[in-house]
């Protein structure tokens, strides 16, 4: 008898992903979305639960427990979903905000979300209602094409680009023509894994290239005499559970080059075969973290590929600790005219508050209105005799224009609400946090982005924070209760630094009380003009853990997902 043995093995999501993308460009599958909206939610086959859905902006939605009620790393799902609309540089009109408005009061029960990417999102919507969904985005010109998946994604932009009294250029048709160019386009729907690109023109850097695959951001020169204004660029940013701060290149990009570099570096990554070997590290800046890439050989390799070579670049300035929220009453570049910023609490907004939004930028000014990265809602163009009465009344739906420090610089991600990769829920304990902080440290004046993020994915974008929390869990008796682990001193601009994790980790609700102990040491002990990054810079993670717990405390590990699940954890859904 011959003994016959197997050497197939087990395919991996790696493998599995890789070949159902070869297997069909989901942007061709538009009928069968309609198929399925026909014939039920039982109908959708498990690879456009799991993958295809994704190149239209759309998940299916947790059952709320977050990845503790499932198995393998990812929690349960309901048999509804969260969708992601697509708006390029954060730009709408006050007819596209009301549409949404109206969508999300019929099919999302209500309730919609703006994220850190300058997209809005929508839960609870049916199979049943999805086709219309996308239909009346179409209408009145958005999409959700590319919102999620491994594709481009939205491309984002200087909220107040245009408008910004300091600006350099106006880099929002850069950002329009660049979406334009590579949403929808079958060239490019099949990357290795999620790609993203800002473009700004602005000194403060808004929309965070650090953090980006590619980020231009816009610089001077002098030749014969002559000013000319191009872009710096960076490469392979991004946070997950891994964080990288984007390599600058030697390269001054002139504004016409600015696409050719694009989709010479989206090339280059969709060509880049090694990164498709593992899910957990297919990002663009593993080519520098694990294969040994250096900024020379990656600006080598695109010069090729873009058929010229790249001027040498320019003398840059990177923003000296610039809080970019833009809340609050700003003279525009154009007299007379101002915007007016004003805060959406952990972004969190509803169909009647959009409504309303609507209606105000309508009538005080031009019906403009932009989403920030920090969750946030700008009108533009307001007469500046208007601004005021504006900004009543925005306070009034709920849209603080002069909201405290905490309600400012607080963001937050999806949590367990929505999301199937979370830990704990962050939303309503994001406005709790705000709410106590205002009442524990009335008149805190300092600038502080506090980020809370639900995993170690850094949807929330914890890691670039001057406090960033990550949620955990702590067993409590025979129960798991929610607990965050805390990061602090992340910075971007001239100072860039990733957060460092300092050992310390509480219960969800002894949070307030470890960042009023934090804070108020700050406050009593901060050197002449003094911020937060400067202070925690100064002090030991031995010293800040101390300031948060109130004593000495040991220090604990973060606690990082198992190797088996690193797959999940290696940008999450997160946009």
């Amino acid at each position: 008898m011959t003994n016959t043995t197997t050497n197939s093995k087990k395919e991996t999501t790696a493998q599995r992903v890789e070949r159902l993308k070869r297997a069909m460009n989901p942007w061709a599958g538009l009928d069968e979305i309609r198929r399925f909206a026909r014939e039920g939610f039982d109908s959708i086959p498990a690879d456009w639960i799991g993958t295809y859905f994704r190149w239209w902006g759309v998940y299916t939605q947790g059952d709320g427990a977050g990845v503790t009620g499932g198995i393998g790393g990812v929690g349960k799902a309901l048999q509804r979903f969260m969708v992601r609309i697509r708006i390029p540089n954060g730009i709408m009109t006050s007819g596209q905000l009301r549409a949404i408005a109206d969508l999300t009061r019929q099919h999302a029960n209500g309730i919609a979300d703006l994220t850190v990417r300058q997209n809005i999102q929508l839960h609870w919507v049916t199979i049943e209602s999805l086709p219309e969904v996308l239909d009346g985005l179409w209408q009145v010109g958005l999409n959700t094409t590319g919102a999620c998946g491994d594709v481009v994604r939205n491309v984002t932009g200087c909220p107040v680009a245009g408008v910004d009294a300091d600006e350099l250029i106006d880099a929002s048709p850069l950002v329009l023509e660049t979406s334009q160019l590579l949403a929808g386009n079958a060239d490019f729907y099949n990357l290795p894994r999620k790609f993203k690109i800002s473009i700004d023109g602005c000194h403060s850097w808004c929309s965070y290239p650090e953090i980006n695959d590619i980020g231009l951001t816009a610089i001077t020169r002098t030749i014969d005499g002559k000013r000319e204004v191009g872009f710096s660029l960076r490469v392979a940013g991004g946070l997950s559970a891994e964080p990288y701060l984007a390599a600058r290149l030697n390269a001054f990009v002139r504004q016409d080059q600015v696409l050719p570099v694009i989709m010479g570096i989206a090339e280059l990554f969709r060509d880049s075969e090694v990164l498709r070997e593992h899910r957990e590290r297919a990002r663009l800046k593993f080519l520098f973290l694990r294969h040994g890439w250096t900024v020379e050989r990656f600006q080598e390799e695109l010069e090729q590929r873009i058929g010229f070579r790249l001027d040498p670049a320019a003398e840059e300035h990177a923003p000296d600790d610039v809080h970019r929220d833009h809340v609050g009453i700003h003279a525009q570049k154009q007299p007379g005219f101002s915007y007016v910023g004003a805060v959406v609490l952990r972004g969190r907004i509803t169909a009647d508050q959009m409504q309303a939004a609507a209606g105000l930028a309508e009538r005080y000014a031009g019906g403009e209105l932009r989403a920030t990265n920090m969750q946030n809602l700008l009108v533009v163009n307001v007469p500046t005799l208007h601004a005021d009465a504006l900004a009543k009344e925005l306070d009034e739906i709920g849209f603080q224009v002069s909201g405290s420090a905490f309600a400012r610089g607080t963001v937050a991600c999806s949590g367990t609400e929505f999301c199937k990769l979370a830990i704990t829920e962050t939303k309503s304990f994001s406005r709790w946090l705000v709410e106590e902080l205002e009442e524990r440290l009335p008149g805190f004046d300092q600038h502080l982005k506090l980020h809370v993020t639900g995993c170690p994915n850094s949807c929330g974008q914890h890691w670039i924070a001057d406090v960033g929390i990550e949620g955990k869990k702590i067993k409590v008796g025979d129960q798991l209760a929610d607990a965050y682990y805390f990061c602090v001193g992340g910075a971007l601009g001239l100072h860039q630094a990733t957060a460092r994790p300092v050992g310390y980790r509480c219960l969800a609700a002894e949070v307030p009380d470890a960042l009023e102990r934090l804070l108020g040491r700050y406050l009593a002990d901060r050197e002449q003009a003094e911020n937060l990054h400067r202070f925690f810079a100064r002090h030991s993670d031995t010293q800040l853990r101390e300031f948060l717990a109130g004593e000495n405390v040991p220090a604990v590990a973060r606690d990082l997902p198992s190797p088996q699940n690193l797959v999940h954890l290696a940008g999450g859904i997160g946009d």
